[in-house]
């Protein structure tokens, strides 16, 4: 009777889906045009190889012991119950809040685009904490009020999504300009591209979540793992679809113009208004639905992290403490940072957090945890390409963002033992 009020593995596909199909297409591709000029849409399928390698971690430890905790007990694993084990735990659960942020801050941007206040600076991170707010209300609900809303919402936007994808594509090729004719012509940058990449991993990353399902889904040992694989393939082929779209609607010139609206705008040319709300429409669902899914899984690892001693907690007496740390987190990030800003610093602490694991699997775990060595070898590698021609763009065009980043990566080894860790 228990099992039955566990996740199904169509429910847990919907929330990795629901978390992934959200911020990461809708507010990411003007600013991966921006670093990788044309070759956007090679940095989409870049960015679907790095978080492909890197799942094969994830999937490997989950078979042998899946948990609520996901990604945290992995590190406790390798690292032992001391600092190490929470910075990088933090760092992956920070990495999550900062996505929760660029969701809600993405519903705004779309939400107001019709009315021509997408860049409002009041109005957009004022709807993202609304946002915020209500999906923690819907999560106190419960399990199954999540379940199913996740699995209704994943197949409305991944629809949506394509439809919108393949009209567009049709239309270009009716079109009689073909798919590029956009295009600037400039030859390939390839640091720009590997820059680019970086921040589409955030548009895989969501399939972490899942890991922290292990012990909420049914058959752990066997669905986390499929749910991860059956997650990233979706993805990558909608988010291929879309792109492809964007650059034969608008060029990478267009979607930079565009920003943090670039398919509402691709849109427009081949649809009118009509197309515009419609791309509208999908993306307030599909970032609501990913606050939801984000929020529901945070929340788990948060608490496993409170279990383990390895962060914070408020007075007893306040109920469902993960879940409220986790949206008022996500409530600040989303009032005092901006799209690029959040998307940079999520990037960079997802990516640190990442070769932890991948090394913590393959040195530390490897008689706990039957792996092929070479591939978390090859994820370290391929997280270090993609991220240093990064932090070196960065350097040149943001480097607040590098700071505060440096700053949370700091901030948890500096905390008291008074304060839960150990």
């Amino acid at each position: 009777m228990a099992d039955k009020k566990k996740l199904t593995l169509a429910g847990s596909v919907s929330l990795g889906a629901g978390v992934m199909v959200g911020a990461g297409i809708f507010a990411l591709v003007g600013q991966v045009a921006g670093l990788a000029g044309d070759w956007f849409p090679v940095a989409f399928l870049g960015g679907a190889i790095v978080a492909g390698v890197s799942s094969y971690a994830y999937v490997r430890y989950s078979s042998v012991n899946p948990s609520s905790g996901g990604i945290a007990m992995l590190l406790k694993d390798a690292y032992g119950p001391g600092v190490a084990a929470g910075s990088f735990s933090l760092f992956m659960y920070v990495s999550m809040v900062v996505a929760e942020s660029l969701l809600a801050r993405t519903f705004g941007t779309y939400l107001l685009t019709p009315f021509g206040l997408q860049g409002s600076v009041v109005l957009v991170p004022l709807l993202g904490v609304l946002a915020i707010a209500a999906a923690a209300i819907v999560n106190l609900v419960g399990n199954r009020l999540v379940e199913g809303s996740a699995t209704v919402t994943a197949i409305i936007k991944v629809v949506g999504i394509a439809v919108l994808a393949i009209a567009g594509l049709i239309g270009t090729a009716a079109s009689g300009d073909g798919l590029f004719a956009n295009a600037s012509g400039q030859p390939a940058d390839l640091v720009g591209v590997l820059a680019g990449t970086t921040l589409c991993v955030l548009a895989y990353k969501g399939f972490t979540t899942i890991t922290n399902q292990g012990g909420d889904i049914r058959d752990p040992k066997k669905n986390v793992g499929r749910s991860i694989m059956i997650s990233i393939a979706i993805c990558t082929v909608l988010y291929l679809l879309i792109t492809v779209s964007v650059a034969s609607s608008l060029g990478a010139e267009g979607a930079v113009k565009a920003r943090d609206f670039a398919l509402a705008q691709a849109a427009e040319p081949l649809f009118g208004a009509w197309g515009v709300g419609l791309t509208v429409a999908i993306a307030v669902v599909a970032t609501l639905s990913g606050l939801l899914a984000s929020l529901y899984s945070v929340s788990r690892l948060y608490a496993m992290l409170q279990d383990m001693r390895q962060a914070p907690s408020l007075p007893a007496r306040i109920p469902h403490q993960p879940l409220l740390i986790t949206a008022g987190l996500a409530i600040v990030v989303t009032a005092f940072l901006d799209l690029t800003q959040i998307a940079s610093m999520g990037a960079i602490l997802y990516l640190s957090m990442d070769i932890a694991v991948q090394w913590g699997l393959v040195r530390r775990l490897r008689d706990k945890v039957p792996t092929r060595r070479w591939v978390p070898m090859l994820a370290i590698l391929l997280d270090v390409v993609v991220l240093v021609p990064f932090i070196a763009v960065k350097v040149q065009s943001d480097v607040v963002t590098i700071v505060v980043a440096l700053a949370v990566a700091a901030s948890p080894s500096s905390l008291p033992r008074s304060s839960g860790y150990v």
